[in-house]
């Protein structure tokens, strides 16, 4: 009796100090995308100016071949950066499950994978120009797949503003967010959108060009506001006394 008794005393305390712990977790969990924005910077500032289309041969070699080290170090940090980003839209995704917008998290997550395979077959390209291709001696290989590595940017722009758009609307009909930040959001999503047309063959509308990183600059806008968002945004913790209560007869 004495031992049915302490069953029934520590087991709901210990599994709601577990539903606690997990809470905290998934508060810590919402904030990857500050990660995210702050490991694409350290990235893109190790990686450097990449060349621009067309770049002769010595300014490819320069750059790949020159400082590899510096590239491939940039590459991990990327690759981890990206890892983070798909944990973003995760907790996006969950938030708005949460919140009965299940189909405006589902695009979120479609969304971020398709811009994550677009980073990573980027990150693949370089990372494996700067390994042994550019050092090669095949030039005509080099030019193409730099020239590839600068339209990849390019077309992120496309599910980079899906991404924008299904959580910017699905936390608005969620009544996560207000309508300032939903009409905010929607400005986000033309101006990312117009950078997938930056196909100019020189000035600010072309690829590497002006333009081609306002796309970028506004993205990790939007995230790391969505993130500071999520993560001051408690986790509902309604259903974890439920959860956690075991009832003893």
């Amino acid at each position: 009796m004495t031992q049915t008794s302490s069953m029934r005393t520590t087991g709901p305390a210990s599994q709601q100090g577990g539903a606690m712990l997990n809470v905290s977790w998934e508060r810590l969990w919402r904030a990857s995308g500050i990660v995210f924005v702050a490991m694409f910077i350290i990235a893109y500032l190790v990686y450097g100016d990449q060349p621009k289309m067309g770049a002769s041969t010595d300014e490819l070699i320069s750059f790949y071949d020159s400082d590899r080290w510096r590239i491939l170090i940039a590459s991990v940090v990327f690759g981890g950066a990206v890892l983070f980003l798909l944990w973003f839209a995760a907790a996006i995704a969950s938030t708005l499950r949460d919140a009965g917008q299940g189909g405006w998290g589902a695009a979120a997550t479609a969304s971020s994978a398709a811009l994550a395979a677009v980073f990573f077959v980027l990150i693949s390209l370089t990372a494996g120009l700067t390994y042994s291709i550019a050092g090669s001696g095949n030039d005509a290989i080099t030019s193409g797949l730099n020239d590839l590595a600068r339209a990849l940017p390019v077309m992120a722009s496309f599910p980079a503003a899906m991404l924008i758009m299904a959580g910017t609307l699905g936390l608005w009909r969620a009544g996560v967010v207000s309508d300032t930040f939903a009409v905010a959001g929607l400005l986000a999503v033309a101006l990312v959108l117009l950078g997938g047309t930056t196909w100019a063959s020189d000035g600010i509308w072309a690829p590497g060009g002006v333009y081609s990183r306002v796309s970028p600059m506004v993205t990790l806008v939007w995230v790391t506001a969505v993130s500071g968002l999520l993560y001051l945004r408690s986790p509902s913790r309604a259903r974890l006394p439920e959860r956690a209560a075991i009832h003893v007869p």
